[in-house]
């Protein structure tokens, strides 16, 4: 294994990896050494991720979370203060996009759900990690292409990841004396569920497949790579950025 990707020795806590690209990331950070914390809203599905891991030689700790309510993620970490866990490596990924459709009807409940998660939560989670981060560490946040060019349907959403990036900045300045490193990974349209309203509707699809250059929708495996790479030594001067992912959509 090279040196500047080896997380041996450091844990890294992982929102929303019950599957899609948070499992992906899981898998690969456990497969260059790190123990991960395997978090999502519901326990059996961070169990099956958790137990994967570890029947392929990594090591992984499943504890369920809900990144939208400030006192789960409070107990999430009074749960790996019990178990002796330090975080070094917090990646938030878990999201939410309760609703696909016009801004103009969209109701303040699923407005509410959309920024409690993505806005709130990422923020919160990056705060009570980086409290506790007591030797430097690396955070990433996933955003999304959103965040620069917003999607029809998904407004909320697209201002909420925008947010993300601004956020960002904001800690990645405000923590880089803490040797703590804060970064974005922006992924394109990605196979997943949660992408699955676009990516199961042939007339939506269709008319997004020609914008992207490779002309294909991306696996949740192809993401991982950046967020590895942000949170190992080989980006130790990088911080306040981000990296796209997205088969050159944005180009």
């Amino acid at each position: 294994m090279d040196a500047l990707f080896d997380l041996s020795g450091k844990t890294a806590l992982i929102t929303g990896a019950s599957r899609g690209i948070g499992e992906s990331i899981a898998r690969l950070l456990a497969a260059h050494g790190a123990h991960v914390i395997v978090t999502s809203r519901k326990i059996e599905g961070c169990e099956t991720v958790a137990a994967a891991i570890r029947q392929s030689g990594g090591q992984a700790t499943a504890l369920a979370a809900h990144i939208g309510e400030p006192a789960a993620i409070d107990a999430l970490f009074a749960a790996l203060e019990e178990r002796g866990i330090d975080v070094d490596i917090l990646v938030n990924n878990a999201a939410a996009n309760p609703y696909f459709g016009p801004m103009l009807d969209m109701g303040l409940d699923a407005y509410a759900k959309t920024a409690d998660v993505n806005i709130r939560g990422y923020w919160y989670t990056t705060q009570q990690a980086a409290r506790r981060m007591k030797n430097g560490g690396a955070i990433v946040n996933i955003a999304s292409i959103n965040a620069m060019r917003p999607a029809f349907g998904q407004g909320v959403y697209s201002v909420t990841k925008a947010a993300i990036l601004s956020m960002t900045a904001a800690w990645a300045k405000e923590l880089a004396l803490k040797n703590i490193r804060v970064n974005a990974v922006l992924p394109g349209l990605t196979d997943t569920k949660f992408a699955s309203t676009i990516t199961q509707t042939p007339q939506i699809l269709n008319m997004i497949l020609p914008l992207i250059p490779q002309q294909r929708v991306a696996q949740p495996n192809e993401i991982a790579p950046a967020v590895l790479y942000l949170v190992s030594a080989a980006s130790s001067y990088v911080t306040g950025t981000h990296i796209t992912v997205d088969g050159g959509f944005l180009a």
